[in-house]
């Protein structure tokens, strides 16, 4: 019989990674709400002409990357690629967007795609949406909490802010125009993906990873020379609030989105600890999006920060804590015919102390391969109950990881001795 394997680049998540995951997650959360953010969660499984309609047709995410198929009934379902689609039709369904809403998600997402290090088939992604705000006041508050985040994680000094504006439809067609004017008289230079790019979507030729390419868009037109005035100074205020907070960035011109969905503010965090320059965090401004998929005219900004990736980071960077080591605080050994005894006490301990991480050994052994057993958990300490014991009611506490005496209590009085 073949050997059932995971499909390639979709992985497990083992025990021994698990914790570095919960770290991530719980200071996400953590931080989201700090800021008065709410969850959704959405489905896994939508329409496809939901993300057709909202990434666009043109990207190769829709082209290439997603995960489509026709269901029992008939219909062509996708596995969701990113995030911002279907919250935003959540927020429509649902009658959301009668007020200004600070969403957040967190779940997997699906693209069919080259699997590597830090990007799979199946990745986890946050994502942070809010709508109803049209300020650039806004936009700087999601930056300077994602600029918060990296230094509440150790890794401030190794990302840095790339900012740019699309500019409204109107400017961003017109700059379009005059890039594809120039890029049209020197379509022979360009890689051939550039090439495919010229007709379907000639702004993402300025995202381009191809030297000869990133050389001839040198002398191409400049986007921000293009931007309308609205656009100009909501990207000047957003650059003052920023100054004013102390987050650093970089302006970069040539920075667009893969999603056809994006105008003014656009942004990436970028990291080179990972060895080619990658992205651990990116979003903008896309106040059209909501009215293109049938809602009300709607102001909305966001982002999506792909964990897979920043796990990588921490871990590269080392700046872990250390306390993700251990999971356990004590391990209750019984020797003897106590276990009906300590399985008692293990819950005894568990109501009154609510905090402690206790594991209490099962299925017998020997006293010798129970204490091997509670050294390798990484406990704190070990709890011995043996016959002796549980006919005093009483408890022996042993510390694994300092050079301390071991003593004997009594069991009600174990609680206290744990608190201390």
């Amino acid at each position: 019989m073949k050997e059932l394997r995971a499909i390639r680049g979709m992985n497990d998540l083992q025990p021994t990674q698990s914790p570095v995951w919960q770290y991530v997650e719980s200071t996400l959360s953590e931080l989201f709400a700090r800021y008065g953010y709410s969850e959704i969660r959405t489905p896994i499984l939508e329409a496809t002409q939901l993300f057709a309609r909202a990434v666009g047709e043109g990207t190769d995410i829709v082209e290439k990357e997603m995960y489509t198929f026709d269901d029992k009934g008939g219909d062509s379902v996708t596995l969701r690629p990113e995030g911002t689609a279907g919250t935003v039709r959540a927020a429509i369904q649902n009658g959301l967007l009668n007020q200004p809403q600070r969403l957040w998600y967190f779940g997997p997402m699906f693209r069919y795609e080259r699997p590597q290090k830090g990007r799979l088939r199946q990745f986890h992604q946050f994502g942070v949406e809010v709508f109803g705000i049209e300020g650039p006041d806004i936009d700087a508050e999601i930056l300077m909490m994602t600029a918060r985040l990296w230094k509440q994680l150790g890794v401030a000094e190794h990302v840095t802010l790339q900012l740019n504006s699309l500019g409204s439809s109107e400017s961003r067609a017109a700059f379009r125009d005059a890039l594809v004017e120039y890029l049209s008289a020197r379509k022979n230079q360009l890689d051939e993906d550039s090439q495919r790019r010229l007709d379907k979507n000639p702004l993402r030729i300025l995202d381009s990873k191809n030297p000869d390419t990133q050389a001839l868009l040198e002398d191409a037109p400049c986007l921000l020379d293009y931007l309308d005035d609205e656009s100009r100074a909501h990207f000047d205020q957003l650059r003052t609030f920023l100054d004013a907070a102390g987050v650093a960035y970089e302006v970069n011109p040539r920075l667009v989105r893969g999603l056809d969905y994006y105008g003014k503010t656009v942004f990436e965090w970028v990291t080179d600890s990972l060895g080619a320059q990658g992205t651990v965090c990116a979003g903008g401004r896309y106040d059209g999006l909501v009215e293109q998929m049938g809602g009300k005219s709607t102001p909305a900004v966001g982002f999506g920060l792909g964990v897979e990736r920043l796990v990588l980071l921490l871990e590269t960077l080392e700046v872990l804590p250390d306390t993700l080591d251990q999971q356990i605080d004590a391990y209750l050994v019984a020797v003897g015919d106590v276990q009906s005894a300590a399985l008692a006490a293990a819950e005894t301990l568990r109501t009154e102390l609510p905090w402690l991480r206790l594991q209490t050994h099962c299925g017998g052994g020997s006293f010798k391969s129970q204490m091997k057993k509670a050294d390798k958990s990484n406990a704190e300490y070990a709890l011995i109950i043996g016959e002796d014991e549980a006919a005093a009611g009483q408890v022996t506490v042993k510390s694994l990881r300092a050079d301390a005496e071991q003593q004997t209590v009594a069991l009600a009085d174990l609680p206290k001795i744990l608190q201390a």
